[in-house]
């Protein structure tokens, strides 16, 4: 029987592609790799410039002078914070809206919708509203998060479930570095004028806007109906994985941003550069190594299985709040941020992971790969959404921590109670093997 290959994509890349097939190797040499790369790098560009708008007020917060803006510590954590509950939120319709209009169409829209939230907050350090107001625009930003769920839905069908791991944590890693690279640059902007931490974003999400309607293509075979992505919701794994991304990617994103202004409370003797009147502290290596790491977590997810890589950075993770505590007990800076930044990579590498694990649990569960990938590509979503809701969780338990005890040590150590259960959840769900055979042979071999 010989095995046809699907016509090639139309010539114009904005096209839609109604002919798809990134499992036949003959296809993806000669034109899927080279189509699906394209896209992966506008979508990288666009996802990260979500990230950046979504945590610019934890940058923002910390500059705002306290004679103009007299916030207390609690009012200021609510500022980084409630973006991350908005974004959480955001997902579940960000990841339907591929299925529903696209992913090049989505990808402009939802680049152009980061306008909202880029004059809202220029409007906020301009016009000096009162404090509700501030945290409402503050709140816009979450649309920035959902820009993650689009962007990590519409690519998973772009790639082969060889490749989906690394590719998934190249664009989930390109879309991290969005925090690093606004909590490096927003200082330098903002030496010249609140305002100026927002206006700098607005030509950067005009051209990803452009380059989306260019350069990036619409799948058919993407577009599905809302019940059949519904369909996923009825299945344990995508709960169960849903509750380890709380653990990894909620511990990412709530420590991006809270972590500037804890270095600011706990250590503000922190050493910062000055690059003229701008002041940068350390607080972007936490988010710049997790970022970087996102990847490396997929791509020993390919080769080791995702299961056992999550397992171990969720022992990492445990020992490195341990390492906060120890840390601010003792005042030592090096050790405070020794520990942090070994959470932020263990929780890098174990997003990178846990997306490489949901792929793999529908290929080998669902009844065809049509199914597998429709419901992973919405678990994806749901994932995202639900892990999201931890970068407001833990924002809030550190204040909530500081208010009730004047220090940080007793979030921490519920964080470590957190990695505890991610990690049994993890073994008994997915490590017992003789369980995984009785539950679903091709399970314990398909790189979960």
């Amino acid at each position: 029987m010989t095995v046809t290959a699907p016509a090639p994509p139309a010539k114009t890349p904005a096209a839609a592609i109604s002919n798809w097939d990134p499992e036949n190797p003959e296809f993806w040499a000669s034109t899927g790799r080279r189509v699906a790369r394209r896209n992966l790098i506008f979508s990288i560009f666009a996802e990260h410039l979500g990230f950046s708008v979504w945590t610019l007020w934890s940058v923002v917060v910390v500059a705002m002078p306290a004679t103009t803006f007299p916030y207390t510590v609690d009012q200021k954590f609510w500022l980084v914070a409630l973006p991350n509950l908005i974004g959480a939120l955001m997902r579940i319709p960000y990841t339907f809206a591929v299925t529903r209009f696209g992913g090049r169409t989505w990808t402009m829209l939802s680049a152009l919708l980061l306008l909202i939230p880029i004059i809202g907050m220029v409007y906020a350090v301009t016009a000096k509203p009162a404090y509700w107001v501030v945290l409402v625009l503050a709140a816009t930003a979450g649309l920035g998060g959902g820009n993650f769920a689009s962007s990590m839905t519409n690519i998973s069908f772009f790639f082969p479930e060889k490749e989906k791991g690394t590719a998934l944590g190249l664009n989930a890693a390109g879309g991290n570095l969005g925090i690093s690279v606004m909590q490096l640059v927003v200082p330098i902007a903002l030496s010249f004028g609140l305002v100026y931490g927002g206006l700098m974003w607005l030509p950067l999400v005009l051209a990803a806007a452009l380059c989306a309607h260019l350069y990036m293509n619409n799948l058919t075979v993407a577009k599905s109906p809302l019940r059949a992505q519904f369909a996923t919701v009825k299945r344990p794994h995508t709960w169960i994985m849903s509750f380890l991304y709380i653990g990894t990617f909620g511990s990412f994103l709530g420590y991006s941003a809270a972590f500037p202004l804890v270095l600011k409370l706990q250590f503000p003797q922190a050493p910062v550069a000055h690059l003229g009147a701008a002041t940068i502290t350390l607080a972007f290596t936490g988010p710049l190594i997790g970022s970087l790491v996102r990847p490396v977590g997929g791509w020993l997810s390919d080769r080791v299985g995702g299961a056992r890589v999550t397992a171990a950075c969720f022992v990492i993770m445990g020992l490195g709040s341990y390492g906060v505590v120890a840390a601010v007990q003792a005042k030592s800076m090096a050790g405070f941020l020794t520990a942090f930044l070994l959470l932020f990579a263990a929780a890098g590498a174990g997003n990178g992971s846990t997306y490489r694990m949901i792929p793999a649990i529908f290929a080998a569960t669902s009844p065809d790969l049509a199914t597998a990938k429709r419901e992973s590509a919405a678990t994806l979503g749901i994932a995202g959404a639900i892990g999201a809701v931890g970068g407001f969780y833990l924002p809030r338990a550190i204040s909530d921590s500081i208010k009730a005890t004047g220090g940080i040590e007793t979030a921490f150590g519920w964080f470590a109670v957190l990695y505890g259960v991610c990690l049994a959840v993890t073994w008994w769900c997915y490590l017992r093997r003789r369980v995984l055979v009785a539950q679903a042979p091709s399970l314990a071999h398909a790189g979960v």
